[in-house]
């Protein structure tokens, strides 16, 4: 019994298991709430800078642009102005020119006329008012002053007006007596025949007879 008893309280040989102690927590250092703060907001104003120059930028660009623009715009401008003037004085010329070409062919054909319509003239004077072919020489003689009517050609015939060179041939003087009615000098007394002109052109000037 005692040798069992021996063996029950001797002491064991093994090791007794390591027990790791608990090691204290470690916490982030904190930093000062004051520094903090002020990164904090120096991060948003560095932001703030950098775009506000970016924009500035953009907005300079875009102001490039549009004075470009507007010098373009000027440049085209002016250059339809010009071109709006060149045609309307080119037009007024081609209508100037036409009215002008159309006159010429108007007094070329009055003058080839105007000596027919003189003889007729004569030959209706002459002719006796019992003679049957005068109604025809008068109907063809009104044809032909309509013709050069329509063309803006008319007839004038200044008895009683002042001589005028311009629009008369003087073929010969009357002297006039003082009686009482009788024309002063100058005056158209007799006219031998009628003037013609187109507009105020005169494409033959009347030839009449003039008091002195």
């Amino acid at each position: 019994m005692a040798g069992d008893w021996q063996r029950d309280v001797t002491p064991s040989t093994d090791a007794p298991a390591s027990v790791e102690e608990p090691r204290p927590a470690t916490h982030p250092t904190a930093e000062p709430e004051g520094n903090g703060k002020a990164a904090a907001d120096a991060r948003p104003a560095t932001a703030a800078a950098g775009g506000g120059a970016d924009d500035g930028a953009d907005v300079q660009g875009d102001l490039d642009e549009l004075v470009k623009t507007a010098a373009q715009r000027d440049e085209y401008l002016a250059l339809a102005q010009r071109t709006q003037a060149d045609f309307e004085n080119y037009r007024k010329r081609v209508a100037k020119e036409s009215r002008a070409a159309a006159e010429r062919g108007a007094v070329g054909l009055a003058k080839e006329l105007l000596p027919a319509l003189d003889n007729l003239d004569r030959a209706i004077a002459a002719a006796e008012q019992s003679d049957p072919l005068l109604a025809g020489v008068k109907l063809v003689r009104g044809e032909l002053a309509g013709a050069l009517a329509r063309c803006g050609i008319e007839s004038f015939s200044p008895l009683g007006e002042s001589f005028d060179p311009a629009l008369h041939e003087a073929v010969a003087t009357a002297p006039q007596g003082e009686t009482e009615g009788a024309p002063a000098s100058g005056t158209v007394v007799e006219v031998y025949q009628p003037g013609y002109r187109l507009g105020s052109s005169v494409i033959r000037p009347a030839r009449v007879l003039v008091a002195a």
